[in-house]
């Protein structure tokens, strides 16, 4: 048994994590909950001082604000859309007699105005872009959602519906830069304050087929893209339990964002995966928080 399938199963067996039988999509305890809160609110007390804006998105985005963002040229094999019946009475019939003989009872479903939100950021720009121009010294926003990836996998680090909460800046290429590694040492202080020990390493986001692998090393090679790994369950392959991403002016131009002075807006982000962070704590520390360091549990608690 590997290392990513035996830790899942002593979290089921803990409780902690709630089989469905999907890989990758889980109930969750109230234990494993209340780690998750606690790291928020150290989140939020590392960025009070920053005053962004706090933004909550549901788990969906504007299936036209999806197609715009370019999510499909680049990543087809994560997204998820929703569908629903849309049929007449007689299609009912149709549904049901599929249902009763083991058939595909989904063919006939549509495709809704709903896209299951691939990142917690990407609801955001168009919603600031329609405010008009960027304040003086631009935007700082505060965000956090459910977020969708169609990656079914063993790996309970690897989960198809997970939470991202976000920091999003937008303004000059030296505003959103400086933001990055602002919280690129944060991060850092963090995970050592909860007892975790990470790395930092320069990254690709999982562009899609042969041109993919272009974008990736053009992504490594202007270093857009750093993760704080974590090993979780496996130290020579750790996990990303933070992104910190420089998007240069792209989400700007395709969006509108512009500056009090005119000029496109930069934008960058920095990502927290939470049930990535939870996982890394009970990993390390054990699956009874009781019996976690004394040190930890005052920096999550007090």
């Amino acid at each position: 048994m590997d290392m990513q399938t035996s830790f899942l199963d002593r979290l089921f067996e803990e409780g902690l994590l709630i089989e469905t039988g999907v890989d990758g999509l889980y109930g969750r305890s109230g234990q494993f909950e209340d780690v998750i809160a606690a790291f928020e609110r150290l989140i939020d007390r590392t960025g009070a001082a920053d005053g962004a804006e706090a933004i909550r998105f549901p788990p969906g985005i504007n299936r036209a604000y999806f197609e715009k963002s370019g999510y499909m040229k680049s990543f087809p094999q994560l997204a998820g859309t929703v569908h629903s019946f849309c049929g007449c009475e007689l299609d009912h019939v149709s549904l049901l007699k599929c249902l009763d003989e083991g058939e595909d009872w989904t063919k006939d479903q549509k495709a809704t105005d709903i896209v299951l939100t691939p990142a917690a950021c990407y609801p955001l720009y168009p919603t600031i872009a329609k405010r008009g121009a960027l304040p003086a010294g631009g935007g700082l926003y505060d965000i956090q959602s459910y977020c969708f990836r169609h990656e079914p996998s063993k790996d309970p680090a690897r989960q198809q519906l997970f939470r991202m909460r976000e920091y999003v800046c937008m303004g000059t290429e030296s505003d959103v830069t400086e933001f990055r590694q602002t919280w690129m040492d944060r991060g850092v202080e963090m995970m050592k304050a909860v007892g975790l020990d990470v790395t930092i390493d320069v990254a690709n986001d999982p562009f899609f087929g042969r041109a993919g692998k272009m974008l990736a090393n053009n992504q490594r090679d202007q270093n857009l893209k750093f993760e704080l790994l974590i090993p979780v369950t496996s130290t020579t392959n750790p996990t990303a339990c933070m992104s910190f991403n420089y998007h240069q002016d792209a989400f700007g131009q395709k969006w509108g964002l512009n500056l009090a002075n005119g000029d496109v807006a930069h934008t960058a982000c920095v990502g927290f995966g939470l049930e990535r962070i939870a996982l890394a704590l009970f990993a390390h520390h054990g699956l009874d928080v009781k019996k976690w360091p004394a040190k930890v549990v005052g920096t999550l608690w007090g």
